[in-house]
């Protein structure tokens, strides 16, 4: 059994139903690596059981009944005794909630309070630190602090993990789309490692999307995350050659992109913005929907994609959202007014470890004849790049430049 494997896939789905079991967070945690610990020590001998999760949830919901036994004990706690009674009374396929009877994201909804997103991502989703920071463009050592302050202020504040009630959902569900959202962008483009794409990442936020359409269907910007994530994600086989490197969204092959995903992802879209949605969500997913349905690169409508960020921009300031405009521009408009672009987020340093953008401006040079210069920033991409198949893509995309430089090399 490959327990790597099992921990990446299933701890937060584990996690997720063992919190809605003992209602109690940092229980939850100790008895999951309590139970991790008894099948590493079984398992080898015993065999894997036919349900691996079913089997851990089993072990540490009996290993917490006897804790709190323990600690009765000594302590005397009435509302441990009353604890103990309520878990040991249910079943192992308890559900406490129909309206979500999906487990993560029954929890998701419990965990996010909207102070406490980061640590939902980490503990329920099994995102770590170093790809949270990435994905909020901030040091690593600046979010370990955030998600310690974060399981402080659960315990100091007395936060409940509790299903939000039908008047709550609405000022949790930003929270909520994030979290799925920052979900699937972890699995589309892998922070690190050696794989571009994260497959069960991508997989596991589209089922929650769905399962949160089903759940909230006159949400608009809902559907229209569902939307985003689809159309992104119908281009999944192209993104990749047959020997494993990464291939730029023009050079693609469009006869690999999934149809009827784009379809299901255009019509999202369209009845998000009939619905009147008009939100982060819905302008993303507009724009992802020009480029899904432009039958060829040539045909991409560069000037309404410029549009639609100049509207996501007024909406919701962001220097990554900057980037791609930028590159709208430069293809819409002229590849010059596209690099100053660039050239001004640079001198700003609001994105100094982000590796896109030395990478948007290396492409826009290297265009327009400026080799040198472009040779500089794709080694300043190369060495910001976290992730090996980007990594090996402007090593290629440097080695072309340079072999261009000095025709005799």
């Amino acid at each position: 059994m490959d327990f790597e494997k099992l921990h990446r896939e299933e701890s937060g789905r584990i996690l997720a139903t063992l919190i809605g079991l003992l209602g109690d967070f940092h229980l939850a945690e100790e008895m999951l690596q309590e139970a991790y610990a008894v099948a590493l020590q079984k398992w080898p001998s015993e065999g894997t059981p036919a349900n691996p999760r079913a089997w851990l949830i089993s072990t540490a919901r009996h290993k917490a009944i006897d804790r709190l036994r323990r600690e009765q004990r000594f302590e005397r706690k009435s509302e441990e005794i009353a604890k103990t009674a309520e878990i040991a009374a249910r079943p192992e396929g308890y559900r406490e909630d129909e309206m979500f009877a999906d487990d993560r994201l029954r929890l998701i909804f419990t965990c996010c309070h909207p102070s406490l997103p980061v640590l939902t991502l980490q503990t329920v989703c099994g995102i770590t630190t170093e790809e949270i920071s990435r994905a909020f463009l901030i040091p690593v050592a600046t979010m370990a602090q955030r998600l310690v302050r974060a399981k402080g202020k659960i315990r100091e504040a007395g936060i409940p993990y509790r299903v939000p009630s039908p008047e709550e959902l609405r000022d949790r569900l930003d929270s909520v789309l994030l979290v799925v959202y920052l979900i699937f962008n972890e699995g589309y483009l892998a922070s690190s490692g050696d794989a571009l794409i994260r497959r069960e990442l991508c997989a596991e936020a589209i089922r929650l999307g769905h399962v949160l359409c089903d759940l909230l269907p006159k949400q608009a910007e809902a559907q229209a995350l569902l939307g985003l994530m689809l159309l992104h994600d119908s281009r999944r086989d192209a993104r990749l050659s047959a020997e494993g490197e990464l291939v730029l969204l023009e050079e693609q092959d469009r006869g690999l992109w999934h149809r009827e995903q784009i379809q299901e992802g255009t019509e999202l879209v369209e009845s998000a913005l009939r619905g009147g949605a008009a939100g982060v969500y819905a302008l993303q997913a507009a724009i992802a929907a020009l480029h899904a349905n432009a039958k060829t690169a040539k045909d991409t409508d560069w000037p309404q994609i410029v549009a639609l960020y100049d509207a996501l921009l007024r909406m919701h300031e962001s220097p990554v959202i900057e980037v791609n405009r930028a590159v709208a521009v430069a293809m819409g408009r002229s590849m010059e007014e596209g690099l100053a672009l660039l050239d001004e987020l640079e001198r700003r340093k609001e994105l100094e470890e982000f590796h896109l953008l030395p990478a948007a401006r290396a492409d826009l040079l290297r265009r327009l004849g400026r080799l040198g210069e472009a040779a500089d920033a794709y080694r300043r991409a190369m060495s910001l790049a976290t992730n090996d198949i980007e990594r090996r893509f402007l090593r290629r995309q440097l080695a072309e430049i340079e072999r261009l430089s000095d025709p005799q090399a």
